[in-house]
Parts: structure tokens; C-alpha cells; sequence
């Protein structure tokens, strides 16, 4: 397989319910700084992206090749976290020519939301959004944060804001609802058919790990990395997810990394090579990297 300078193949990066461009900080920071060209997109109605938000998840895989077709991006590799991995999924089967890879992060399928919250999300926002701080985490207060760990506070504060952004209506049971509808995952998958990361966290309870396997063994090309963590995986283990993806991109999908020798001296010790359909745990290190 030929190599490619990271920076000529641009990774994706979409957001969950909720959020915005700002959960993907640490590990922009980190890919960034190790030559690899990142792109974060913000869904309407979320950050920057003016209201109102889609409320189809076919609809955000369409804004998405809209927004990458008006920058004249592509080919590129695709990663969603929550409600932004069935994005890119669908996003994958729409257009796999257009794709190096796909990373699927917090995933399930099909990704069910109970009825209790999405009443919660619609009726008593300010309640559902505490409910889905709480369950996002394995550990509200670690005793050794990993670098870059970010607070559930501060991932409350986040979805406070987002929600204050579009004043017609709920935006989290927008997003949970689109989430809970969405049934196209396994024809997208079948559609796809190309390598795949699926980067889950070990004590999930938003999307549990075993909710992911009918959509691993219909997508045979698929490699799974497991963390030491909740559901906000960014948040949690920050720098994990970050050398997962960078090990990922390097090593199945052939794209070189930084040919600097000052900044591969920087990088920490990769994660072994996960064979196919087989799960690796990878544990946040409590250091700076």
C-alpha cells in the first residue's frame, strides 16, 4: 500500500448530540501538532453553524459532502463520535469512493433512545442534559486525570451552551430523536465495506460496546480499540483516542506520519497492531504525551 503525507488526506471530525466542534480540542491539538491535517465540522445549529439543526441523520450526511464539496476537499477519512458516527457511517455508504477510512467512535446500532429521555429532552432540556453528563462518564472525578481530560462540568457547560443556541425547541431531543430514527446503518455499511475503526469506550452506558457488534461483523474489514472509559471519550481519555486514530491512519490505512524525526521522538509508544475482529484495551496514560 502506498503511503501519503498525512496533510494530503484530511481527517473529518463530527461531533455527537449536543455538541460542537470544541469536544474534538485535544485531539485536533495533538494530530495537529504531528502533521496531520485535521477538519472538525459543527453541524447546524450547533457552534458556529447557524439554526435550525437537521433532524434526520441522512440530512447531516448530506451537509456534510456539501460542506467538503464546497471546499473542494476529498478524498478524506471520516470520523463521528455518538450521534456523528452514524453520520459517518451514512456518510460512507453514500460515497465510499470519496473515503480513505471511517472511524466509529461511542457507536451502536441501531442506536436506541429510551423514551424517557427524549420526553426528558423535549420537556425538562436542562434535566436531560445533567442525565447525559452523568452517563457519559466511568469517573466523574478520576484521581489521576489523563492530560486533557475534560470535566463533566465543563462538558454540562458545553451542552448548556448548544442548547441556548436555537431558541425554537429542544436542540438535544432534536438530536436524540434523530439518533433513535435512523435505520439506515446496515445497508450504509454494506454500501461502505472499507477499513474501519471502531474506538469504543469499556464501560459505555449511553452506547454500550455489545450494541456495536452486529455493525462490526457486517463491516469485515474493521479494526476495534477499546479505552478505560465512558462514553465522551474525547473527554475522557483524550490522547488515547489520539494515538488510536494516528495508529490507525498510519498503519491500516497507509498514510504516512510527520517525516521529522524531532517530532517522531515526541510521539509516545504506539499500540500494537489489533488483528481484524478482535478487541484491544487501551489504557489513558496518566502523563503528558
Amino acid at each position: 500500500m502506498s503511503a501519503h503525507h498525512p496533510s494530503s488526506i484530511p481527517l473529518v471530525l463530527l461531533h455527537g448530540a449536543g455538541g460542537d466542534a470544541s469536544v474534538w480540542a485535544a485531539q485536533t491539538d495533538w494530530l495537529t501538532a504531528r502533521g496531520w491535517h485535521c477538519l472538525a465540522l459543527e453541524f447546524p445549529a450547533h457552534g458556529a453553524t447557524p439554526a435550525p439543526p437537521l433532524a434526520r441523520i441522512e440530512s447531516m450526511a448530506d451537509w456534510v459532502w456539501s460542506q467538503l464539496d464546497a471546499r473542494q476537499i476529498g478524498p478524506v477519512v471520516l470520523a463521528g463520535h455518538s450521534m456523528g458516527s452514524l453520520v459517518a457511517l451514512h456518510a460512507a455508504g453514500q460515497r465510499p469512493g470519496q473515503l480513505r477510512g471511517l472511524a466509529l467512535l461511542g457507536i451502536s446500532w441501531p442506536m436506541r433512545v429510551s423514551r424517557k429521555l427524549l420526553a426528558q429532552a423535549e420537556e425538562a432540556p436542562q434535566e436531560a442534559i445533567d442525565n447525559v453528563v452523568k452517563w457519559s462518564y466511568a469517573q466523574a472525578e478520576p484521581l489521576t486525570p489523563a492530560p486533557g481530560f475534560q470535566s463533566p462540568q465543563a462538558y454540562r457547560e458545553l451542552l448548556l451552551r448548544q442548547q441556548a443556541h436555537w431558541a425554537e425547541g429542544s436542540l438535544l431531543a432534536s438530536d436524540l430523536a434523530a439518533c433513535d430514527r435512523y435505520s439506515a446503518g446496515e445497508a450504509a455499511a454494506r454500501s461502505w465495506g472499507g477499513p474501519t475503526l471502531f474506538l469504543l469506550g469499556e464501560h459505555d452506558r449511553m452506547t454500550p460496546p455489545a450494541q456495536a457488534e452486529d455493525l462490526r461483523a457486517a463491516l469485515p474489514r474493521q479494526r476495534t480499540v477499546m479505552l478505560d472509559c465512558g462514553h465522551n471519550l474525547m473527554a475522557e481519555a483524550p490522547h488515547a483516542v489520539a494515538h488510536a486514530l494516528a495508529d490507525w491512519m498510519e498503519r491500516e490505512l497507509g498514510m504516512a506520519v510527520c517525516g521529522d524525526e524531532a517530532t517522531r521522538s515526541q510521539a509516545p509508544k504506539r499500540s500494537r497492531a489489533v488483528p481484524h475482529h478482535t478487541v484491544s484495551t487501551t489504557r489513558p496514560e496518566p502523563r503528558t504525551v
